[in-house]
């Protein structure tokens, strides 16, 4: 079906931060598969950990016990200060695994219609009620009438939530992303999260966190979280949690890791053999190579490099970034540097939000490589 708007390219392998094309092309992925190729491309470690696997055992039902789910369960449990996780493949199915948890939350506490705060410029996947909570009417249009339950307020903005509670009943669930990475990288104000999760105890609220984007070392942090001490009851995850296998996951704490219990929520995929052992492998090879580290001092450097790059130039709104999670934000549209991004200079990067480009390149790029982003997509920008 043509539900892609495809660029006319075509890869046959890579290696590292490149892609290469059956003519001898190589391009600088500079967007790692929209921050899911964490570890870059081939990465020894888990390229052996799946052929391995594969080799052992695939897939097995999940009505039994399944050795690889359970390590990477504790695995990401300890490193988050979660209870437990359900796995399914892919961001959408985690938050629409958290969206059914905060709905039967509530009901549990004998609300009749729960209701979720959500937040403008969110982008949380493209399910009905994943689609309904994303903040995106072009996407939505269509697809009417859209799941109830959700009450959308301005990101960034303590008062406009703090108003819904005053004048909303059944509220259950605020459901952020630390930082909106569909909305063009907006990066709140410090302060800002740590006064949803106090909110949110304060009026008995689940404190859902979206890190489909920022997590797993994206941010230089494992979680983005862990910027400010943060201990939301339910976190979710993909993207780079299988450096390009796919896998997703819903972590919860205290009250909320009891509330999906058998019959009430399952996968047929989620969770099977392959996709735990490529996570589990992903996991140690961030912890083992200090990628987290890595995304912060190089998404700094890389940052400042832009700066100085485009200073003088007076399209650029504000460079921005939280590891590698980076922004240049224009004054115009600018959707055609990515097709200039190809041609010209041989660099893969994405625009967002009509005016942003973002960049987010693997965890494993140094120096050497951030400055040749910071040239190439100068090159470009200046080139508007």
């Amino acid at each position: 079906m043509p539900t892609y708007a495809r660029l006319p390219i075509r890869f046959s392998h890579g290696e590292g931060v490149y892609l290469y094309t059956d003519d001898g092309g190589r391009y600088l992925d500079a967007l790692a598969g929209i921050a899911v190729n964490s570890l870059g491309h081939a990465h020894p470690r888990l390229v052996a950990a799946i052929s391995e696997q594969a080799r052992r055992l695939i897939h097995v039902s999940n009505l039994y016990e399944i050795s690889e789910q359970e390590k990477l369960a504790d695995q990401l449990t300890a490193a988050a200060g979660m209870d437990n996780v359900f796995f399914c493949n892919s961001g959408t199915e985690a938050n629409e695994a958290a969206i059914k948890l905060a709905r039967l939350y509530g009901h549990e506490k004998g609300i009749s219609l729960p209701k979720i705060i959500v937040a403008e410029g969110a982008f949380h996947g493209r399910t009905l009620a994943s689609l309904t909570a994303t903040s995106n009417s072009r996407i939505q249009q269509g697809f009417e009438p859209l799941v109830e339950g959700f009450i959308r307020v301005p990101f960034d903005d303590i008062e406009a939530i703090q108003a819904a509670a005053e004048k909303e009943d059944g509220i259950v669930a605020v459901l952020l992303e630390p930082v909106q990475g569909e909305g063009g990288i907006r990066i709140p104000h410090d302060g800002y999260l740590r006064a949803v999760e106090q909110l949110c105890q304060d009026h008995g609220w689940l404190f859902m966190l979206d890190e489909v984007q920022t997590g797993i070392g994206r941010t230089g942090k494992m979680f983005a979280f862990e910027h400010d001490n943060l201990s939301p009851d339910v976190v979710t995850l993909a993207k780079g949690l299988g450096g390009g296998f796919p896998i997703g996951a819903c972590l919860a704490k205290g009250g909320a890791a009891t509330v999906l219990t058998a019959g009430k929520h399952g996968s047929t995929f989620g969770g099977n053999p392959l996709a735990c052992a490529a996570a589990s492998t992903v996991l140690d090879t961030i912890t083992d190579e200090a990628l987290s580290e890595n995304a912060a001092t190089t998404g700094k450097a890389l940052v400042d490099m832009l700066r100085d790059r485009l200073d003088d130039n007076p399209s650029v709104k504000e460079i921005r970034g939280s590891g590698l999670m980076i922004a240049v934000e224009l004054d115009r549209p600018c959707s055609e540097l990515v097709k200039r991004g190809i041609e010209n200079e041989s660099i893969l990067l994405n625009v967002t939000a009509e005016r942003v480009v973002r960049l987010l390149p693997p965890l494993i790029i140094d120096q050497n490589v951030a400055t040749v982003i910071a040239d190439k997509v100068a090159s470009l920008v200046n080139s508007l």
